[in-house]
């Protein structure tokens, strides 16, 4: 398990997962009430993505217990 987290691709994988997720959870978060950028409540919208990152990370490092042993996916196929 230690081993398949110490490679560079893994975290890579995990880093891009990250972004991902937060990306994701900060535009549903802003959502289509905000009319202009002084409408939305950033701190929320950060707070929200923040968590989202890191539950992201959390399945990453699960997930690098199983599955393809070079990337942070819970799937066997390689890419």
């Amino acid at each position: 398990m230690a081993r398949r987290m110490l490679t560079g691709l893994f975290w890579l994988d995990a880093v891009e997962r990250m972004v991902r997720a937060a990306a994701s959870s900060a535009l549903a978060t802003i959502g289509t009430g905000a009319l202009g950028i002084f409408d939305v409540a950033w701190s929320g919208v950060a707070s929200i993505a923040g968590l989202a990152a890191v539950v992201s990370l959390l399945t990453s490092i699960v997930a690098g217990t199983g599955g393809d042993p070079a990337t942070a996916g819970f799937t066997t196929d390689t890419r």
